[in-house]
């Protein structure tokens, strides 16, 4: 994967330096099809999924974890299901034959999706102007 400073060198060389794109692909060791795509999107493009992961194992057990997380918000703190036990259950009374690893993993994605998130709000100081005020720098004890 490409970061943004290979972009900037690639469309540097390509649309100031005056390389075309061939050459530029031989420069910088690409394949000429990855410069056109560089050329075409200024920042690099991350990756999308087009459609959610398949768990043919999780995905008929779902509709009781979630059943069984939103019961917990009423509950006190200690007494809500930990990852571990909603396996338990799902293996004991639902017959469940998946792995634990996978349950972990989507309690805590739904987790993290419910969790209240806060951006902090800072406003650094403005740089100095390399200027003193006038007197502001003088010893004035002359």
């Amino acid at each position: 994967m490409f970061d943004l400073d290979d972009y900037l060198k690639v469309r540097y060389a390509v649309q100031i330096e005056g390389f075309s794109r061939r050459a530029a692909a031989r420069r910088f060791g690409i394949d000429p099809r990855t410069v056109a795509k560089m050329m075409t999107f200024s920042v690099p493009q991350g990756y999308v999924r087009s459609k959610p992961p398949v768990r043919p194992k999780l995905d008929p057990y779902i509709a009781i974890i979630d059943k069984i997380l939103v019961d917990d918000k009423s509950r006190p703190k200690k007494q809500q299901h930990t990852s571990k036990r909603i396996f338990e259950r799902l293996r004991d009374e639902h017959g469940y034959t998946g792995g634990i690893t996978i349950v972990k993993d989507f309690v805590a994605g739904v987790q993290q999706r419910a969790r209240e998130m806060f951006v902090p709000l800072a406003h650094p100081p403005r740089p100095c102007s390399g200027r003193l005020r006038r007197g502001a720098g003088r010893d004035r004890r002359r």
